[in-house]
């Protein structure tokens, strides 16, 4: 429930690096793992009840109201923004909000690979299979003189998500990166 795309890719550190700078503050309170989590959550945003004998309830912190952070932290603004507004805007909303160099590398490649819908703070435990290996694909796009390995990469995705994955395998090539394909789809296989 920790991790998301933000701290998977590595943005995070630089997100909290603009807050802290734009408040004054330090950038350990811009974490919902450290200083700035909601002490009812434990910047979780969503409360567990057990209930012994029967399956547990997950529900939406009543503190923070399911924004993580303790609410002096969601004073402070980035261009208007808190750290929860920003953790809540999707990749394509990011893409307009960020113009800074590291950031917008790490997000432009995320709408690449078709993840443009995918919010910086949704948990990673909510994505699917496919959208996990893209979010990894993406942190591979600016590299090259790797050898990477897909077994039936394919599998679940939609015809459309195909194609995309073709791109990103043609891509990945084209930086002088070798790709090795264990596929059955006839398609990929052409």
């Amino acid at each position: 429930m920790r991790s998301t795309p933000a701290t998977y890719t590595g943005i995070m550190d630089e997100i909290r690096k603009l807050f802290a700078k734009a408040s004054g503050a330090p950038a350990s309170l811009f974490s919902f793992n450290s200083e700035g989590s909601c002490p009812t959550c434990k910047g979780l945003g969503v409360t567990y009840t057990d209930l012994a004998f029967m399956e547990g309830v997950i529900s939406t912190c009543e503190v923070c109201g399911g924004k993580r952070f303790r609410e002096d932290v969601l004073h402070h603004q980035l261009r208007g923004k808190s750290i929860s507004d920003v953790l809540e805007m999707t990749v394509e909303e990011a893409l307009d909000f960020f113009k800074e160099k590291k950031i917008r590398v790490v997000i432009e490649a995320m709408n690449e690979v078709g993840l443009s819908y995918l919010t910086l703070g949704q948990p990673l435990s909510t994505l699917s299979g496919g959208e996990g290996q893209r979010l990894k694909l993406a942190m591979e796009l600016h590299k090259d003189g790797s050898i990477y390995i897909m077994d039936e990469p394919t599998t679940g995705l939609h015809l459309s998500d195909i194609g995309l994955l073709m791109k990103i395998i043609d891509r990945l090539v084209e930086a002088g990166n070798t790709v090795i394909v264990i596929e059955h789809q006839s398609d990929v296989i052409r």
